[in-house]
């Protein structure tokens, strides 16, 4: 399954090698950056709605998109930490 990265990608440009190469190997990062994507395609679809409702619906997304935002750049910053070998 394709998954799209090139949300995560326009809205952290300075990242977006990171962001490559964190997808190429991590399934989880993967689905994060599908799900960011949906999350703000919610975002772009209640932005415009008329439907009641609306601007709870719309605050809701929003915060989703937020969240997932936050935990790409927590995954981004784990996947730089480099462990050291254990003491023998």
């Amino acid at each position: 399954m394709g998954y799209d990265t090139e949300f995560a990608k326009r809205k952290f440009p300075e990242q977006a090698l990171e962001i490559e190469q964190l997808t190429s190997r991590n399934e989880s990062f993967r689905e994060l950056c599908h799900d960011f994507s949906i999350a703000d395609e919610l975002v772009q679809d209640w932005e415009s709605s008329m439907a009641p409702g609306r601007d709870e619906r719309y605050a809701e997304a929003l915060e989703l998109r937020d969240w997932l935002g936050k935990e790409i750049h927590t995954m981004l910053d784990l996947a730089k930490v480099v462990p050291f070998p254990a003491a023998r």
